[in-house]
């Protein structure tokens, strides 16, 4: 079986996003949606959130670096669960504004989550 590193898809009305059927069971554990490091977001499995991008925050409290990547992060962060009949995740409307989404989407993987950005921006 091919590995998906890429797909595009279109929010339905409820902002929501269905993700592809040979992703799904990836993101079992949970979805968490956050700003990315530029205009778009990143979508990671919740135990890759909890498991690699959690304990990088947890830095020395008078670091400035990771304070802002707290920020970054944390400021909007969204978790939720892919709806297991349809496999939908719902975006939260201030992170689509954020990274500029109207409905059309691309999504690609980067390691281990992936960045979602409106097709404008490719």
């Amino acid at each position: 079986m091919a590995t998906v590193d890429y797909f595009q898809r279109k929010l339905d009305d409820k902002r929501r996003l269905t993700i592809p059927t040979e992703l799904r069971a990836e993101f079992a554990s949970g979805v968490v949606i956050t700003r990315g490091f530029k205009q778009y977001l990143h979508v990671y499995p919740k135990t890759v959130w909890d498991e690699l991008v959690e304990p990088q925050l947890q830095g020395s409290i008078l670091d400035e670096q990771i304070a802002d990547l707290n920020v970054q992060f944390r400021m909007g962060k969204s978790d939720g669960v892919i709806d297991e009949k349809q496999g939908r995740i719902t975006i939260e409307q201030h992170l689509l504004d954020f990274a500029g989404i109207d409905r059309d989407i691309m999504a690609v993987r980067v390691g281990k989550y992936w960045r979602l950005m409106g097709q404008q921006q490719a």
